[in-house]
């Protein structure tokens, strides 16, 4: 019923590319992490550094559990790093620390792109959530209303994964000027830093691609019903 040979061809690269972009962010960071940065500093020490270095002292640093599970908390202003990067001194780990770290400096600029996010994000919260059950049943019952407020909830997840990608690569470009005009890596570093962080942002980019083509599936479908 929601399935069709042009729905696999469709979402069959986003797919594809998916699976590639979550090996190679977790391949990069697994042989990164193997690799001890010259300064010896963790993670956990760059990011307050850093911070500080960036007149930020409202930011609080915390280690969470999990693996690649390191973020940056707007509301509560933490900056959580996984394990496997709070306390590790690798080029992995400075790398991730560090672009969290330009998450709380785009805060503190009122970023754009961060701000937009911000506000679209309980609207996209919802629409990820609602938005297939509200499609699904309005197919059943054949009731269009229904179906389009599922493709409305859903686009508006979809505006948020693409306003994702300027934020997170924003961020990872703070993240390599800090490492390297701080001396926290050196120059012959900085590539293994890089690697870690271009893997990463390929999975924004799966991310947001599948999301695109997963609306243009469901507007399909409406189609052709």
């Amino acid at each position: 019923m929601f399935f069709s040979m042009m729905d696999i061809v469709l979402l069959a690269p986003a797919l594809i590319l998916t699976l590639y972009a979550q090996f190679k962010v977790k391949s990069a960071f697994a042989k990164m992490s193997q690799v001890r940065s010259i300064s010896g500093m963790t993670g956990a020490k760059v990011a307050q550094n850093l911070l500080l270095r960036n007149n930020i002292n409202d930011v609080k640093v915390e280690s969470v559990e999990g693996d690649l599970t390191d973020h940056y908390d707007p509301i509560h202003k933490i900056l959580r790093l996984s394990s496997g990067v709070y306390g590790s001194d690798s080029l992995a780990a400075l790398g991730v620390a560090a672009h969290e770290t330009g998450h709380a400096i785009q805060h503190k600029l009122a970023y754009g792109p961060l701000k937009l996010r911000q506000t679209m994000y309980p609207l996209a919260n919802i629409g990820s959530t609602l938005a297939m059950p509200l499609f699904i049943i309005g197919m059943i019952v054949s009731f269009k209303p229904l179906i389009d407020i599922g493709i409305i909830l859903f686009a508006a997840a979809v505006v948020f994964s693409l306003i994702t990608l300027p934020v997170e690569f924003d961020a990872s470009k703070r993240a390599l000027a800090q490492l390297a005009s701080n001396g926290y890596v050196r120059s012959e570093e900085i590539d293994g830093a890089k690697k870690v962080l271009n893997a990463a942002a390929l999975t924004y980019v799966a991310a947001a691609a599948m999301a695109v083509l997963q609306l243009i599936r469901l507007l399909l479908i409406r189609g052709r019903e």
